[in-house]
């Protein structure tokens, strides 16, 4: 087995990306991973700009895979990693400081083996300010796993099949550079509030005429007020009025399927 207590030695660890025209920042992802994973796959759906040859200089191998939707993307990239590991990063994100020592000390200690699943701490960034309130400055993601774990189906908001497995939490950070600018970033949110809203309605869901205005209420006076998002400046309040839009608009679009 590799020595895997060395700082230049790689793990048993396969980090998967998947990406359509991140070529502004596959290479951030990738080369964050490429010193700790033995592999790095980039599964790449059509890119028309610098995304292949940014992954592939980073220290990645790129595939070619016509988009699936978000699940069965990232199943598709899993199933081709040849390490027991997998550690799974979105192209908008990457290891934060430390984050390779801790992941590190878990193989060296054997400690990973204690658990299928490890969720690391997610911290977002927005149009240039990081976010450390308000629920989004150590967000719990399952992103460490034995390479048998699949996501369950689902169009947005995809999460892995965790029936059965152990689950534990290790203390290394992913950062998250969520949005390029403000208008991407509405749009995104806009697409998927109605993802959510049809995934939701197909598996039986409904909302009633006040669900909109209550569950966006909701969200605000948790994330904004009570977790002090407000803590992280004007910034944050642009960020949390954009996340109660998305809110109202996921049950509003429900409602219209409901109603119609």
């Amino acid at each position: 087995m590799p020595d895997t207590t060395r700082n230049n030695a790689t793990l048993p660890l396969t980090g998967v990306v998947i990406a359509k025209n991140e070529g502004d920042r596959i290479g951030r992802c990738v080369a964050s991973m490429a010193a700790l994973c033995a592999e790095v796959i980039v599964l790449d759906s059509g890119s028309t700009d610098a995304t292949v040859a940014a992954a592939q200089e980073a220290g990645a191998r790129v595939e070619q895979q016509a988009w699936l939707g978000f699940a069965a993307q990232k199943n598709a990239a899993i199933a081709r990693a040849s390490q027991p590991w997998v550690l799974l990063l979105d192209a908008d994100e990457w290891l934060g400081d430390g984050a390779d020592t801790a992941v590190r000390a878990l193989f060296a200690d054997g400690a990973i083996e204690s658990a299928d699943v490890w969720r690391l701490q997610r911290r977002t960034h927005f149009l240039g300010t990081v976010l450390n309130h308000g629920g989004w400055g150590k967000e719990a993601v399952e992103r460490l796993f034995r390479n048998d774990l699949r996501y369950l189906p689902a169009d947005v908001h995809e999460r892995l099949d965790l029936r059965d497995r152990r689950v534990a939490s290790v203390r290394a950070r992913i950062e998250h550079d969520t949005a390029r600018s403000l208008d991407e970033y509405k749009t995104k949110l806009i697409r998927y509030a109605d993802l959510w809203a049809r995934q939701k309605h197909a598996e039986g869901r409904r909302a009633g005429a006040l669900a909109a205005p209550l569950h966006a209420a909701a969200h605000w006076l948790k994330n904004y007020l009570l977790r002090g998002g407000f803590l992280d400046g004007g910034t944050a309040f642009t960020y949390h009025a954009c996340h109660c839009r998305y809110v109202r608009d996921k049950y509003r679009a429900l409602r219209k399927l409901t109603s119609g």
